[in-house]
């Protein structure tokens, strides 16, 4: 039921579609809970194996089910949301120490074997490149469940997840980017994501080369997409368009420094590890994520989440966590950096909720506080687009739906 707000319009009501929000908050809860645990600190809870399911919780049970309800959404047929439900039950899962670890391993897995499906009626409605990369990012996601469930280490997963929200992304910036990176960027997008692809299957067998081969693919996609990415432009603007700009080229930043620590070899060393870790499912997936929470959310929840300038707060610290991390804790090895590193970015993560909820509670911004028009449609173009909702299928070209006028 619609809403008539204070300026007279009418607001629509949260959708249902908000149960899906729960499993994935929880993951990401217990996952930041996980995270204060394996720094050594304090930590509201400490069930057994937290520690030990800390990365599939953050990467399939939050990121994962965020993904596929959004393409589900885009889907619009309820066998799509098997896949957010399956990967969100298998984040709770995870968290239930009643639970066997190898059940809530199977039900992750099932998620992930889920998701790629969901991609093959939306192939059908759109042929195209930049969705095949997506449908690819997807199976490298299944992939890396099997691994897991089948008895790997973390190290040996860890690069699968990083071609799943690697590829994810690229592929929905070409995507939104089409009409300034020309026809032929989904073709050379297909060609960097089969790349990442040849890379992680030379590490199968010989981890050390793949890493290497993972690095050089990963600086050669984001060289690329620094070079096309309309946020070059759009970060000398103000308000909304300036915040999401600088959250995107921040990300790109930081998977540019994990592509350079994985040219050192298979990242089973602790430094190393925990800079590639934290490089891109922090500092790159987190950052686009934080980029447009405030158009992706909306769209998927039928919720009002305007910006504010607030919302700079925890993306600075969570880039300042960063720097203190990797450089102070891990590149200069003084524990004391790691750890007050590691808790920066727990409390950016945990005030970035608490500033999109509040946002959301307070509602519209004033019409003084409007941004105008233009910078409106700035922010759309600037539009990270790692958890957009999928435009398929195109109902006229130029237009985007379900999405409003002007934002193609």
């Amino acid at each position: 039921m619609s809403a008539r707000t204070t300026t007279g319009s009418r607001r629509r009501g949260p959708s249902w579609r908000l149960i899906w929000i729960l499993p994935a908050g929880l993951s990401l809860l217990a996952g930041l809970d996980a995270a204060l645990l394996l720094l050594g600190v304090p930590a509201p809870v400490s069930a057994a194996r937290l520690p030990d399911v800390h990365g599939m919780l953050m990467v399939l049970g939050f990121v994962g089910t965020l993904i596929a309800l959004e393409r589900a959404t885009a889907l619009a047929r309820w066998y799509g949301f098997v896949a957010p439900a399956l990967l969100g039950l298998g984040g709770i899962a995870l968290l239930a120490d009643a639970v066997p670890l190898v059940v809530a391993k199977a039900v992750l897995a099932a998620g992930a074997a889920a998701f790629v499906a969901l991609y093959v009626p939306l192939w059908r409605r759109q042929y195209d490149a930049a969705l095949l990369t997506q449908l690819l990012g997807a199976g490298l996601a299944l992939t890396g469940s099997l691994l897991w469930l089948a008895g790997a280490g973390m190290d040996r997963v860890l690069p699968w997840l990083i071609g799943f929200v690697v590829l994810t992304i690229a592929a929905e910036r070409v995507e939104l980017a089409r009409i300034t990176m020309g026809p032929n960027a989904g073709p050379r997008l297909l060609v960097h994501a089969w790349t990442v692809t040849a890379a992680l299957t030379i590490g199968l067998v010989a981890p050390d080369a793949g890493a290497i081969a993972l690095g050089v693919a990963l600086l050669a996609l984001v060289a690329w997409l620094i070079g096309h990415d309309v946020a070059r432009h759009t970060i000398k603007a103000t308000g909304a368009t300036r915040y999401m700009a600088a959250c995107i080229l921040a990300g790109y930043v930081w998977l540019g420094v994990a592509a350079a620590a994985l040219l050192f070899g298979a990242p089973d060393a602790q430094p190393v590890y925990d800079t590639v870790v934290h490089a891109v499912f922090l500092g790159y997936t987190i950052s686009m994520i934080m980029a447009h929470a405030t158009t992706i959310l909306p769209a998927v929840l039928h919720i009002t989440l305007p910006y504010r300038p607030a919302f700079w707060v925890p993306a600075a610290l969570l880039q300042l966590s960063l720097v203190v991390r990797l450089w102070v804790g891990d590149g200069l090895a003084v524990p004391a950096g790691w750890q007050i590193g590691g808790v920066l970015g727990v409390i950016a993560l945990l005030l970035f909720v608490l500033t999109a909820l509040g946002s959301a509670i307070a509602g519209p911004v004033r019409k003084n506080e409007k941004t105008s028009d233009a910078t409106a449609g700035q922010a759309a173009a600037s539009r990270p687009v790692a958890t957009r909702v999928p435009t398929m299928p195109r109902p006229a070209p130029g237009r985007r739906p379900d999405t409003p006028e002007g934002e193609a």
